[in-house]
């Protein structure tokens, strides 16, 4: 395997600045696009019809329109796509569900219908909850690793995971992609997978640290160690991640439309979590060192001075 040989720390500049391109693309993709986000973070109502066939797409927003209704989005899914969803950008009181109901049954048969509708309050709270977990994953991710490792460990595993994360919502973004709560799922998914697999890394780190025979204080030395720690997890590192890429693209080719957005963020975010921990985490780590040493070593010497 080529990266058995490769120098991660002489080239870590590169793989920075591609994470720091694309974290500049997404910021910049957020503003222009932003996300597409579903009923589940915004006000609205979801409409299910579920026949016994197929129905027309065309057809059934025909129908919405004539009751005065623009859609937002018409999907099918579901065995031989017999369910269609619809989205409506505003909420539904009892008598419009029931005019809609009727109409639908009137214009396809013998239909099942039924609807869900969120209001902005209930949205904006499912998004900031959804955003504390995150943060509150993270905090407790940095405390975890900080008690088995070291602070600065903790740190650059937690850029890496926000790294991961913010791919995910950067791929979204130009994809126009629907971010529903199953993408919050996802997110907090990848941010479990991605912290084991640096862990490890940190793990094989530490005792080579230990194992050590020289005192490590300039960059080369890190890099030494950090390389050497690598080569020697990377194997296991993109053996593991193939083998959850496997069901994963099964349930993509196969999967119902339902889990399409959790199936295609897993995809994204285990490809991401892969490459932040080889390339971004433990590359990071040892340049975050040095420095904390140069400014020890520096505050040292000023010390006796004052």
């Amino acid at each position: 395997m080529i990266l058995k040989h490769f120098d991660f720390i002489k080239h870590r500049n590169i793989f920075f600045t591609i994470s720091i391109v694309i974290t500049l693309l997404g910021i910049l993709s957020l503003f222009i696009f932003k996300l597409n986000l579903s009923i589940d973070f915004t006000s609205g109502t979801r409409i299910d019809v579920t026949a016994n066939q197929a129905l027309s797409t065309t057809k059934v927003e025909q129908t919405f329109t004539d009751l005065g209704y623009h859609t937002e989005q018409t999907v099918q899914s579901g065995q031989n796509n017999r369910v269609t969803t619809i989205r409506l950008n505003r909420e539904l009181n009892r008598t419009q569900s029931a005019t809609i109901s009727d109409r639908l049954k009137q214009d396809f048969g013998n239909v099942d219908v039924s609807m869900s509708t969120v209001s902005p309050q209930v949205g904006r709270d499912l998004a900031k909850k959804a955003l504390y977990a995150v943060i509150i994953a993270s905090l407790f991710i940095i405390a975890y690793v900080w008690i088995r490792f070291e602070f600065l460990q903790g740190l650059t595993a937690v850029i890496a995971l926000l790294h991961d994360a913010f791919f995910i919502i950067t791929v979204f973004s130009l994809l126009h992609i629907e971010v529903n709560i199953l993408f919050i799922s996802a997110v907090l998914t990848i941010i479990g997978y991605s912290i084991n697999d640096t862990i490890v890394t940190f793990d094989r780190v530490r005792e080579n640290v230990k194992l050590s025979k020289k005192r490590l204080t300039t960059l080369s030395d890190f890099g030494h160690i950090v390389n050497q720690s690598i080569h020697q997890t990377i194997t296991r590192s993109i053996n593991t991640v193939l083998t959850v890429l496997f069901p994963v693209i099964t349930l993509l080719i196969f999967g119902s439309e339902s889990i399409r957005t959790f199936t295609i963020a897993l995809f994204i975010g285990l490809l991401c979590g892969v490459y932040s921990s080889i390339f971004i985490a433990c590359p990071l780590w040892a340049v975050l060192k040095v420095k904390h040493l140069a400014r020890r070593k520096k505050k040292r010497t000023v010390q006796p001075q004052a």
